[in-house]
């Protein structure tokens, strides 16, 4: 069977400014993955501004990513102007059809739709390409005789060491291999992922699994000497929503991937690291970790149900330090309830920690789909959600760089929000340059 898989590409998803790709896209890569391995031939199509109208004529079935709900509206567009051959199986999944699947099974005039966990879910959807009797498939929405039929929920892998590595190949290498990623160095290196999942409650991010699966420390090996043979990579970013969640299941893939001389980075809670595990992830080549501090408030903090404080701020950035890794935090301005006063704490904060800390990435908050904060808009007087009487239909406006969008306040409130914000931007913008 011939098998097309879309997914958006938007460079102000990343840093429009330059242009910047992000990571590739790996929930295709690895549906295109087991579905080659299975038998079927398989391409992966791009879609972006200006690249919407694909011809995917002679394809037997055609599947539409949401990787993000702020693409949602260019994969709408590229359902719309795409050509397909009549009988063509229209699949999709992804992070914007986990939160909303009915919505997308009727936007998208998709034939089904997969909510959760894809890679063994795909491969039973083709096997019924011709019948459409998706009534056996776990996992899927489907219309039926009029109605949205929704199959029994499907259960997470206990163990996804089994599949394939991500389908790299049907990408361009210069999708694959940057040199301008890691830890701000000239490093060549490429993107992994190595678990999936987070456990944490955090009100503004959209995870949609919240149990954590890992990768043995042998199953990252194959996939690092994969890249070393057949890209020459000298390190590798790990894209993981949080990777240091279980410090054995972590410990255990810097044992098996020490020896391979390759430098690296990953995300993580201030809350979930130690000494002993920092000085292990250096040994095995990581030179930073990108932490989530978000604020330097502690209301804030507490709002954005982070669970965290100053106190655990200060400790994993020194700690961080001391192993000697770099240490980068991310830092989230505007959350409903932010002033003068709490950016101050910010700013006071990351002064206090100025020598430890190499990189600052400052955003502005976005309620984004899917997350506590939208679910609960009128809770936090957000405004603007698709759930919402005003709703433009505007999905791009979720994107999360250079967004200067009023989500939420009256004129006073928001006035000192734009005040606050353009101070914390000088401090930051002084201290470690530009931001994108």
């Amino acid at each position: 069977m011939k098998v097309a898989l879309l997914y958006p590409e938007v460079y102000d998803m990343a840093r429009f400014r330059e242009q910047r790709k992000e990571f590739p896209p790996f929930g295709v890569l690895y549906l295109a993955a087991v579905t080659e391995a299975a038998g079927h031939q398989v391409e992966i199509h791009r879609v972006a501004p200006g690249h919407t109208a694909l011809n995917l004529t002679g394809f037997d079935a055609v599947g539409f990513s949401l990787a993000s709900s702020a693409t949602y509206g260019l994969m709408l567009q590229a359902r719309r102007e795409t050509k397909l051959d009549p009988g063509t199986l229209v699949m999709a999944g992804g992070v914007h059809a986990n939160f909303y699947p009915t919505e997308v099974l009727h936007e998208l005039a998709a034939d089904v739709v997969a909510d959760g966990e894809s890679e063994d879910t795909i491969l039973q959807l083709l096997d019924h390409a011709h019948d459409r009797d998706f009534t056996g498939v776990p996992g899927v929405l489907f219309a039926r005789d009029g109605r949205t039929t929704r199959s029994p929920e499907r259960r997470l892998m206990r163990d996804i060491d089994h599949l394939p590595l991500p389908a790299r190949h049907l990408l361009p290498r210069e999708d694959i291999v940057l040199t301008d990623r890691l830890a701000g160095t000239d490093t060549r290196m490429a993107h992994v992922m190595f678990s999936r999942g987070c456990p944490f409650p955090c009100s503004f991010c959209a995870v949609a699994q919240r149990r954590m699966q890992y990768r043995g420390g042998a199953s990252a090996r194959v996939e690092l000497a994969h890249l070393i043979d057949a890209y020459g990579i000298e390190g590798f970013a790990i894209v993981d929503d949080n990777f240091i969640v279980n410090k054995t299941k972590v410990a255990a893939i810097c044992a098996q991937i020490a020896d391979l001389g390759l430098r690296w980075s990953a995300l993580s809670r201030v809350d979930t690291v130690d000494q002993a595990l920092l000085e292990t992830m250096a040994a095995s080549g990581c030179i930073e970790i990108k932490y989530g501090m978000e604020s330097g408030s502690e209301r804030l903090l507490k709002a954005m149900r982070k669970n965290t404080t100053q106190a655990k701020i200060r400790a994993a950035v020194e700690m961080t330090s001391a192993a000697g890794i770099s240490a980068k935090v991310f830092i989230i301005h505007g959350y409903p309830g932010e002033n003068i006063e709490t950016t101050r704490q910010t700013i006071d904060l990351l002064r206090e920690l100025r020598p430890m800390l190499g990189r600052v990435s400052l955003f502005r908050f976005v309620p984004l789909p899917g997350t506590e904060v939208y679910a609960n808009a009128l809770l936090h007087g957000i405004r603007g959600t698709h759930q919402q009487p005003d709703w433009d239909g505007d999905w791009s406006k979720f994107h999360i760089h250079h967004n200067t969008r009023r989500w939420w306040g009256d004129d006073e409130a928001w006035a000192e929000t734009e005040r606050s914000y353009a101070e914390l931007r000088r401090f930051v913008e002084d201290e470690w340059g530009p931001q994108g």
